[in-house]
This record gives structure tokens, C-alpha cells and sequence, in this order.
């Protein structure tokens, strides 16, 4: 096995750090939504779809973990708080994987407010000879059984898959958690007509949304799946 190129891994580095920074001070750029036992791409690929055909946002990376999963991994320009973060994903959840046990499915960061780190792809796995990696959407259906590479990935072809990929600009990511709340119930079958609130009224795309009122809203509509309303319940007990 040949040395490993010092430019590709730099390239690889700067890629990194263009798209998927470390979270600070309690905010991140990068949001992962993973889903395993069994990491099913075709399930996956109904979020990954989604995102672009229905609320036109640029495509995510696709990584296999090296252990159980495969995940997508979104950029965003500007970096937003784990409230804001966590209520999109659980969107994402409640949008695209309404039917899937939720033991199956992990997003970061947690909706439970925890502590969290974001994990280094591509990487050799602990105790093993496993390797996350990103890896290209047409090769996506071949990791469904066997979700990480055997062995290490090329910096420079990890450097090519980031480099064509573009981050959530700050207007479409606003746009897209406003288009993932749940439609408003229909007004009930009397002579009284229902009308939204002030705090239910929806706002317009790219408007300043409170996440904890959004999180309580998701939480309060019983027409909303179950999934999505236990996400909203943790992340509202999360943020104390």
C-alpha cells in the first residue's frame, strides 16, 4: 500500500473544514442523520431525495459509518443552535421515516440535548478493521448489508466526493424547517370555524423561527406522527 499523498490528505482537510467544522459554543455547521440495523439505503434514499426534489436544498453527503449505519451529513453556511439543528432532523424523521422503529435511527445532534461529538470520516473504527468514509450516491445501494469499507479510503477520492458538494444557505435551511412543521389540523365539522392563533400562524420562508415555540407546536398537534411528537418532548425537556 503506497504512502498516503500529504496534498490529497490536506485537500481532504480543507474539504472537511469547508463543509463539516467541529461545533462551537454550542452551534454547529453540520447536522447527520443515520440509520441502521439494518443501514437500508433505500429507506435512506427517501430522505436523501426529499431534501432536494421537495424542499430544494443541495444534496447531503452519504457516509457509511464503519459499523452499523449509513448516514447523510448536511452543510450548513451559518451554524445554528442544537434546538434549531435537532428540530430539523426530527422534520426529517416525522417527513420521510414515519414507519422506521426509532431504535434504527440516530441524528446529531441528539434530540435529547445531550452531549455530543461529531464523528471524523473518514476513520478507522475502534477494535477493528472497519473505515467510515463518504461515499458516492450510485455506490450508496451496495453498503445496505456491509456499511463501512475494509480499506482505507483514498484522501483524494474522499477530497472529490466533498468538493461537489454545497452547503444549506441560511434562507433555504429557514425555508426548509417552516416547509417540515406539520400541516395545520382542518377546522372541525360544526358551525364554528377554527382559526390559528397568533403562535400557530405559519411565518414566511427564511422568517426568524423560535425554535422552542416550533418544538411546542410539533408536540401539541396530534395529527402529527408519534415519532416526531416524542422528538419534540425530548428536545423540549433537553433544553430545560
Amino acid at each position: 500500500m503506497s504512502a498516503p499523498d500529504p496534498q490529497a490528505s490536506s485537500r481532504l482537510q480543507a474539504e472537511r473544514a469547508r463543509l463539516h467544522p467541529a461545533p462551537a459554543a454550542g452551534a454547529t455547521r453540520t447536522l447527520v442523520l443515520e440509520l441502521a440495523r439494518p443501514a437500508d439505503w433505500n429507506v435512506l434514499a427517501a430522505v436523501w431525495q426529499g431534501v432536494q426534489a421537495d424542499l430544494a436544498l443541495p444534496a447531503p453527503a452519504i457516509a457509511v459509518s464503519g459499523s452499523e449505519g449509513l448516514q447523510l451529513w448536511f452543510s450548513l453556511q451559518q451554524p445554528v443552535d442544537g434546538a434549531r439543528a435537532a428540530a430539523f432532523l426530527a422534520g426529517l424523521r416525522g417527513r420521510y421515516l414515519p414507519g422506521v422503529a426509532p431504535a434504527r435511527v440516530r441524528s446529531l445532534p441528539p434530540s435529547d440535548g445531550g452531549a455530543w461529538q461529531l464523528p471524523e470520516v473518514p476513520a478507522l473504527q475502534a477494535g477493528g478493521e472497519n473505515w467510515s468514509a463518504f461515499i458516492a450516491p450510485d455506490l450508496a445501494p451496495l453498503f445496505s448489508d456491509t456499511p463501512w469499507l475494509d480499506v482505507q479510503p483514498s484522501p483524494e477520492g474522499q477530497a472529490d466526493l466533498l468538493a461537489g458538494l454545497r452547503p444549506i444557505p441560511p434562507a433555504a435551511f429557514d425555508a426548509a424547517l417552516q416547509a417540515l412543521q406539520p400541516a395545520l389540523k382542518p377546522a372541525a365539522a360544526d358551525d364554528t370555524p377554527q382559526t390559528a392563533g397568533p403562535a400557530m400562524a405559519p411565518s414566511a420562508p427564511g422568517a426568524d423561527l423560535d425554535p422552542r415555540a416550533f418544538l411546542q407546536r410539533v408536540l401539541n398537534d396530534e395529527s402529527a406522527p408519534l415519532v416526531l411528537r416524542v422528538e419534540a418532548a425530548k428536545a423540549l425537556l433537553g433544553r430545560g
